[in-house]
């Protein structure tokens, strides 16, 4: 892994008990033999293995234009020649080269390796079909074999109105970007999506210890179009088969009508009260902001959910309880804890600001801070039963 500044991402920062964690994982993933099984597939010895999961084609990664710059409606990156660094992508781009290499964890001066991708910080305007750029990468396309799925879009945040793109995108759907937390490697992104780890590194030129640094842009492979299945032509000269009918399989149940006087029964009212009181005790809460779900409940990889939102929103008190305890991370952004009548806490992370005060009762829909400035904008909620970490979802309504 390069020695590259690091980016703090939050859920691998918000509790000290990950690193007894991560601890327990890697004396799991020790062979008796001494070998190091990195994917977990022969934990236990139960012969449980998810490999067949991964082996699936996928698409190949589209060829970038003549600077090298492969451009979506959401996103565009740069990919490297041989011997390039920041600053040489920079100039060739149009970009400011301490920009670029600020946004990707980088320094300017960095060298990259061939075909590895740099995600462009602003979009810049794709020159019409035909043109060339010294140094290009031309069509070069890079070989792929494995399998790939979705996850956490990137959000725009604050920066310029992107210029209207004078090229078309690539045909097929728009990989989904990942930025690499702490603590994660090309394996663990690679199972976290399901997708090869060969073709994650094919797509995004990782080296061939397939090390990944904090704080950079991986692009998730896309899967290959699945031709449909064949379908089951007659013998010649013979006639389509006729379906069964659904009442030769099973004859229909016999009916007994009511007699034409019989009263019919009038259900009760139903109590709404009480339909409102065992809605609250099944534990129901309101959501802590208003957005997208852009990473989801994982046990012990991430114990909480991360929920859009734009730097400076209101965080609402998911239920009405106590402020248990108010904290900050190694990083000195706040966490917020609320301890509730059920039994249950809440988390809430990459805030600001917070607008109570530890011991305070706060009540249900009560603003108790702002989500921080961060890129993409996000709340991080944790929904905790005790010490264990359980699905905020089952929870919010």
């Amino acid at each position: 892994m390069r020695n590259e500044p690091m980016i703090h991402t939050l859920p691998a920062r918000l509790r000290h008990g990950l690193i007894l964690g991560a601890s327990a994982l890697a004396l799991a993933a020790c062979e008796p033999d001494g070998s190091f099984d990195g994917d977990l597939r022969h934990f236990g010895r139960t012969g449980f293995d998810t490999s067949a999961a991964a082996r699936q084609a996928t698409a190949a990664r589209p060829a970038p234009d003549a600077r090298g710059v492969i451009s979506y409606p959401t996103y565009q990156v740069a990919v490297a020649n041989q011997g390039d660094s920041v600053t040489a992508i920079a100039a060739r781009v149009g970009l400011n080269a301490e920009e670029l290499a600020r946004y990707n964890a980088l320094r300017p001066e960095t060298t990259l390796n061939r075909g590895e991708i740099l995600a462009l910080p602003r979009r810049v305007t794709e020159p019409a079909a035909g043109s060339t750029t010294p140094g290009a990468i031309g069509g070069e396309r890079i070989d792929i074999t494995s399998i790939a799925s979705t996850a956490i879009d990137r959000a725009t945040g604050t920066q310029s109105p992107a210029p209207a793109p004078t090229a078309t995108a690539p045909a097929g759907p728009e990989p989904t970007r990942h930025k690499v937390a702490r603590g994660e490697t090309a394996y663990s992104i690679a199972r976290y999506y399901n997708v090869s780890v060969r073709a994650l590194a094919d797509w995004n030129g990782l080296p061939a210890d397939m090390s990944v640094r904090e704080g950079q842009y991986l692009m998730i492979p896309v899967a290959a179009a699945t031709p449909p299945a064949a379908a089951i032509a007659s013998a010649p000269g013979a006639g389509s088969a006729t379906p069964t009918p659904p009442s030769a399989a099973q004859p229909l149940p016999a009916e007994t009508p009511p007699a034409a006087a019989a009263p019919t029964a009038t259900p009760p009212a139903p109590d709404l009260g009480a339909t409102r009181t065992q809605a609250s005790a099944a534990g129901k809460m309101q959501m802590p902001v208003q957005g997208a779900i852009i990473r989801p409940y994982v046990k012990k990889k991430n114990d909480g959910v991360d929920i859009a939102a734009a730097p400076g929103t209101p965080v609402k008190a998911a239920e009405a309880g106590t402020v248990a305890a108010i904290t900050k991370d190694t990083g000195q952004v706040p966490i917020l804890v609320l301890r509730h009548d059920n039994g249950l806490l809440t988390v809430y992370a990459n805030i600001d600001a917070p607008t109570v005060a530890k011991g305070a009762r706060v009540s249900r829909g009560q603003t108790i801070a702002k989500v921080r400035a961060s890129d993409p904008g996000f709340l991080h909620f944790e929904v905790r039963d005790g010490f264990e970490s359980v699905d905020p979802m089952k929870y919010l309504q």
